[in-house]
C-alpha cells in the first residue's frame, strides 16, 4: 500500500477492482464504508462476478476476466482526452515532461527492441533523451511529440469506450458511467483510491495492470494524499512483512538486489544496483544502496567480514537462472531437484496444474513439510488418481506453531509493523518456526565442523550469537533486523545512520527505528491522532521511519501547502514540515527535493524501463482466451512471458473449452488453513462451482446438482451453485460466460472436495512469474 487501512476512509471515490475486501479484508473494508457513510464517497466495483464487495457497492460493473488493462486503459485515455488529469501535480510530481529518444516506437503489440528468437525486449530505445550535461531532456510544456505525456496520449487514443467494451464485455455506455465517476477526482479538491489483491497479480499480465493503475492515479494527481494512492491488500496478516523480508525469489531483505552472474566483485554488484540521478538536485535514495547492502552482510557475518574481504560478498550466491515458484517446480518436474522444504506452504494445492505438480512430487527425493497441520503436500502420495507404490519420495512431516501460539511481529497491508502476544501454548512437541529453522543451521554448521565439505566459509561465519543461540528470541530477532551502531554498540534509531564502512549493521533497512535504545516501536499502542487523518504515529511502526503515507510530498503544491487543506498530509509551515512524517528532511524546503525520492528521476514514473514487458502497459490476453486480440492478434498474448516446456503445446483450444473460468476465496475459509477449525468447516463445508443462470439453462442444469468443470489439464466436480451473480457479456460480438470457482479444498482436512488449480495453466507474469490463476478456459457438463 501506498497509504494505509484507515486513510481509505479519507476518500471520495474507492475503486475495488482485482480484489473482493467485503469477503476477504471484512475488517479493512469498513474503513471504505466508513467513506461512504460519512464522506458519501462513492464505491466501485469492477470485477468479473457480482461479489459480497458488490452488494454494499454504489455502482458494479461486469468484465471478462482478463480484459483489466483495457479497462483501465479507457480511463487513462478518456482522462488524457478530457484534460481531466490534475495538471500541476502532473508538471510538478511525474515524468510526463521527459523526452524519450527518437527510436522508441509501439507497432502491432510489440514494443521497439523485441528479440523474437529470445521472447525478450532490448531496452535501449526506451531510454531517455540527454541534453549536453547528461541529464533528461524536458518539455515542461507537454507538448514536444515525444514527451512522456503525449506518448501516453497517443497509446490510449486506441481505446475509446466502444473498443473496451468489445474486449471487456461492458457496454460502452456502463463504462462511461463507471468512467465519469473514477475520473472525477483529478483536482485539487476530490481524491480516488483503489483497493487491489491478487486478482490483478496472478495474471501474465499482472505487474502491468498496477501499472496502469498507478498511471491513472498519477494522472489524477491521487498519489501521496490522503485519501488517495494504490492500496494493494495482501492476502494474510504477515504476507506484507513476508516479502519485505524476501519470502519472494529474485530479492534480499529490504528489496535489494540478488546479485548476477557477472558482478564477481562488490563494487561491480554496487555500481549496477546504485542508480544515478538523471535530473538535478534529486534526492535518488536508492543511492545509498551501498549503505544497505553493506549493513546487511554484516548483520549475517559480522567480524567475518569487512573491506578486505568484499564484506564477504563472494559467500553469496550469483545465479543465472529465476528460482521463482514456477521454475523451482518445473526443474523438480525435469528431474533436477532433489528436495525441497515447504515452510508453511501447501505448495500442491496453491500452486497451477496439480497434475503437472503431482509428477514433480513423485520425481522429488525428499520433501520437508513444516505446518501446524499435515497439509495435502504432506501426503500428496495419497492424492486421487496417485497410486503410493510408485512414489518413492521420502516426506518428513515438522508440526510447527501456528501464529496463535507465538508472539512476534506482524506487518500488515499498509506497512505497520505491529506486535502480538501469544495467545496460547503450543500442544505436545510442537516447536517453533524459529527453533526449527536454527536447529537446522547449526546441525548443518556442526556438520561442516566434523567433516568439512566444499563451500564452507558462508555457513561457519554465519552469525548466530544469540542468549540461546539455539532459539533466539523473537526480540533478539527484531534488534538484529533494526540494526547497531557497531561503534557503540547501540541500537540505531533509523537508517539514516547505516554507513557503507562496515560499522552498522542491518538485517533490513527499511525496518530500522522498529526496534531502537527507546525499546520495542512495534509494540507501542498510543492512540493519539491530532491531525484527524488517521496517521495515529504512536500505534507501531510503519516503514519507511514511520511515514504512513509514501510520496507525501505529492500532497502539497509546489509551495509546500496541501491541496486540500481539510485533508493535509504534509504542510509546510515555513521552517519545518508538519503532519505525517515528510518524504525528506523536515526542515528540507519544498523546492529543494521532489516527493518521490526513491527514483533517479525524482519524480514518478508515467514511463519506465523497469518492467520485462513494456515502458507502458497494453492489453494482452490471457494464455487461454475466449476471443481473438481486437487490437493485434498477430501478437495476442504477453510475448515476454517466460514459456515452460510442453506448456504452450497443451493450451486450451477455445473451440473445446468455451468458457472463462476464474479461481477466488470466500469469506468462511482462510485459503487451507481452516479447513481443519470445524466452525469454519460447517459455515463452508462443500466444493462447489458458480454456474450463471442462463448457461446453466442451456446445459440443463439445476441449482444443487453436481456439474463437471474440465480443463487442458484436468477436472472438478462439485455442487453447482446457480446464480444470477455472473451474467452473459458479449465480447468481440459473441456470448461469453464465466465460471467462478473457489479455490480451498483438496483431500485432507474435515472436509474434501476437488483442487482447483486441477484446471489452470502452468504460466507466470512476465515480471514476477506470478501464475495466471485468474483467466483460463475451462468447458462443462452435468456429472
Amino acid at each position: 500500500m501506498t497509504n494505509h487501512w484507515k486513510d481509505i476512509k479519507n476518500a471520495d471515490v474507492v475503486l475495488v477492482m482485482g480484489a473482493n475486501p467485503a469477503e476477504n479484508h471484512p475488517c479493512g473494508f469498513k474503513w471504505a464504508l466508513e467513506a461512504r457513510d460519512e464522506r458519501g464517497a462513492q464505491i466501485v466495483t469492477v470485477d468479473p462476478r457480482y461479489t459480497r464487495t458488490s452488494a454494499v457497492a454504489d455502482r458494479h460493473l461486469q468484465i471478462r476476466p482478463g480484459s483489466d488493462i483495457a479497462m483501465l486503459g479507457g480511463f487513462i485515455r478518456k482522462i488524457l482526452d478530457e484534460d481531466l488529469h490534475h495538471e500541476e501535480y502532473v508538471r510538478l510530481h511525474t515524468n510526463a515532461s521527459f523526452i524519450v529518444q527518437e527510436g522508441f516506437g509501439f507497432d502491432n503489440g510489440l514494443f521497439s527492441g523485441f528479440d523474437a528468437a529470445t521472447s525478450a525486449y532490448d531496452k535501449t530505445s526506451w531510454d531517455y533523451e540527454r541534453g549536453s550535461d547528461g541529464y533528461v531532456r524536458r518539455d515542461m510544456t507537454l507538448e514536444h511529440p515525444r514527451c512522456v505525456f503525449q506518448i501516453l496520449r497517443n497509446h490510449y487514443a486506441r481505446y475509446t469506450p466502444e473498443t473496451v467494451a468489445q474486449i471487456a464485455g461492458c457496454s460502452a455506455e456502463d463504462f462511461s458511467r463507471v468512467a465519469d465517476i473514477i475520473c472525477s477526482t483529478g483536482t485539487a479538491d476530490r481524491v480516488g483510491t483503489i483497493m487491489y489483491a491478487v486478482g490483478w497479480t496472478m495474471h501474465t499480465v499482472g505487474s502491468q495492470i498496477i501499472r496502469t493503475a498507478a498511471i491513472m492515479q498519477l494522472l489524477l494527481g491521487n498519489i501521496g494524499r490522503p485519501g488517495g494512492g494504490i492500496n494493494a491488500l495482501r492476502g494474510h496478516a504477515n504476507v506484507q512483512g513476508a516479502t519485505d523480508h524476501a519470502i519472494v525469489a529474485g530479492i534480499l531483505p529490504g528489496y535489494l538486489r540478488v546479485p548476477a552472474p557477472h558482478q564477481e566483485s562488490l563494487s561491480a554488484h554496487l555500481a549496477d544496483s546504485t542508480p544515478e540521478p538523471l535530473v538535478p538536485d534529486t534526492v535518488n535514495y536508492w543511492g545509498n544502496y551501498p549503505k544497505f547492502f553493506v549493513s546487511q552482510m554484516k548483520a549475517w557475518f559480522g567480524d567475518t567480514v569487512g573491506p578486505e574481504n568484499d564484506f564477504g560478498y563472494h559467500y553469496l550466491a550469483k545465479p543465472a537462472d529465476d528460482s521463482t515458484w514456477l521454475s523451482m517446480w518445473d526443474q523438480a518436474f525435469k528431474g533436477r531437484l532433489k528436495g525441497i522444504i515447504a515452510l508453511g506452504f501447501n505448495a500442491l494445492l496453491a500452486g497451477p496444474d496439480v497434475p503437472r505438480l503431482l509428477e514433480a512430487m513423485k520425481n522429488l527425493e525428499w520433501q520437508v513439510i513444516i505446518d501446524p497441520f499435515m497439509l495435502d503436500s504432506a501426503e500428496f502420495w495419497r492424492a486421487p488418481g496417485v497410486n503410493p507404490e510408485e512414489v518413492a519420495t521420502e516426506v518428513l512431516y515438522m508440526p510447527a506453531t501456528h501464529w496463535i501460539e507465538r508472539a512476534g511481529s506482524f506487518t500488515n497491508s499498509g506497512r505497520w509493523a505491529q506486535w502480538k502476544e501469544k495467545a496460547i501454548d503450543p500442544p505436545g512437541d510442537v516447536r517453533s518456526d524459529t527453533w526449527i529453522l536454527s536447529e537446522l543451521a547449526w546441525r548443518v554448521k556442526e556438520l561442516y565442523q566434523e567433516e568439512g565439505g566444499a563451500y564452507h566459509e558462508p555457513i561457519l561465519n554465519l552469525q548466530w550469537n544469540y542468549l540461546n543461540p539455539r532459539e533466539p528470541t523473537l526480540e533478539e530477532l527484531a534488534r538484529e533486523i533494526n540494526g547497531y551502531d557497531l561503534t557503540t554498540g547501540r541500537l540505531l534509531p533509523s537508517f539514516a545512520g547505516l554507513r557503507d564502512d562496515g560499522t552498522t549493521s542491518s538485517g533490513n533497512w527499511l525496518y530500522s527505528g522498529s526496534f531502537t535504545e527507546e525499546g520495542n516501536m512495534m509494540a507501542r499502542r498510543g492512540t493519539a491522532d491530532p491531525s484527524g487523518m488517521g496517521f495515529h504515529h504512536d500505534w507501531g511502526f510503519s516503514w519507511p521511519v514511520n511515514r504512513r503515507v509514501l510520496y507525501n510530498r505529492a500532497s502539497a503544491d509546489g509551495d509546500g501547502q496541501p491541496w486540500d487543506s481539510t485533508r493535509p498530509g504534509i504542510r509546510w509551515t515555513g521552517r519545518e514540515w508538519i503532519g505525517d512524517v515528510p518524504d525528506y528532511g523536515r526542515t528540507t524546503p519544498p523546492d529543494q527535493a521532489g516527493a518521490f525520492i526513491m527514483t533517479e528521476e525524482g519524480v514518478a514514473r508515467l514511463f519506465t524501463t523497469y518492467l520485462n514487458d513494456g515502458p507502458i502497459p497494453e492489453h494482452y490476453e490471457p494464455v487461454e482466451s475466449p476471443s481473438p486480440n481486437i487490437l493485434h492478434d498477430d501478437v495476442a498474448v504477453n510475448p515476454a512471458i517466460h514459456w515452460y516446456d510442453g506448456v504452450r503445446e497443451a493450451l486450451a483450444d477455445r473451440a473445446d473449452y468455451p468458457y472463462a473460468c476464474t479461481i477466488y476465496r470466500v469469506v468462511e475459509r482462510e485459503h487451507f488453513v481452516t479447513s481443519n477449525v470445524a466452525r469454519l468447516v460447517e459455515l463452508m463445508p462443500d466444493f462447489f462451482v458458480e454456474v450463471p443462470h442462463g448457461l446453466a439453462a442451456e446445459k440443463g442444469i439445476e441449482n444443487g446438482e453436481r456439474v463437471r468443470v474440465w480443463s487442458a489439464r484436468g477436472e472438478v466436480e462439485g455442487v453447482a451453485i446457480v446464480t444470477k451473480r455472473i451474467k452473459p457479456l458479449t465480447v468481440n460480438g459473441e456470448t461469453c460466460w464465466t465460471i467462478g470457482i473457489p479455490v480451498h479444498w483438496g483431500f485432507k482436512g474435515i472436509t474434501h472436495g476437488s483442487m482447483a488449480n486441477n484446471l489452470t495453466p502452468f504460466v507466470g507474469d512476465a515480471n514476477t512469474s506470478c501464475p495466471e490463476f485468474k483467466a483460463f478456459l475451462v468447458n462443462l457438463e452435468r456429472a
